[in-house]
């Protein structure tokens, strides 16, 4: 099984079928195709999606429905075909894609997470891509704590 180096997991084993392949990258990261998706049992809920290329490149994320548990995902057409699903209807979240809001944590700002262009996987073929809403039912910027928990 190929391994590859990690800064923050250290040397990871994984099987081929394992990879997620975003085959346009990810806005900003292009380059990067290949991720892990590592759901460390000690940490959870966070999720990690590791770049198979880049070992220093690694997301933190959380499945989308354990920050709003009744978030309704809009995928575009030509996102639903990007992952090869059915475009007669919208997927189901932990059924048919994993749905992951990407974490974003800045100095002395409250965490919050990207609900506006979540991180979805077609469970079926491990395909990706960050599906970028066209309406504005969703932040950006959704505050995971409350003002209160903002650093001074």
């Amino acid at each position: 099984m190929p391994h590859i180096p990690t800064k923050y997991f250290g040397s990871l084993e994984y099987r081929d079928e394992d990879v997620v392949q975003f085959p346009c990258g990810l806005p900003a990261f292009e380059e990067e195709r290949q991720f892990l998706l590592i759901e460390p049992a000690d940490r959870a809920p966070l999720q990690f999606l590791q770049s198979v290329r880049q070992p220093g490149l690694c997301f933190l994320a959380l499945p989308i429905l354990v920050v709003d548990q009744a978030y309704r995902l809009t995928m575009t057409l030509e996102d639903l075909v990007s992952l090869d699903l059915d475009t007669t209807r919208q997927p189901l979240i932990g059924s048919d894609i994993e749905c992951l809001a990407m974490l974003v944590a800045l100095e002395n700002k409250a965490p919050s997470v990207n609900l506006l262009a979540p991180i979805v996987i077609n469970r079926r073929n491990r395909r990706g891509i960050q599906a970028i809403r066209v309406d504005s039912a969703y932040s950006h910027a959704h505050s995971l704590a409350g003002p209160e928990a903002v650093c001074s």
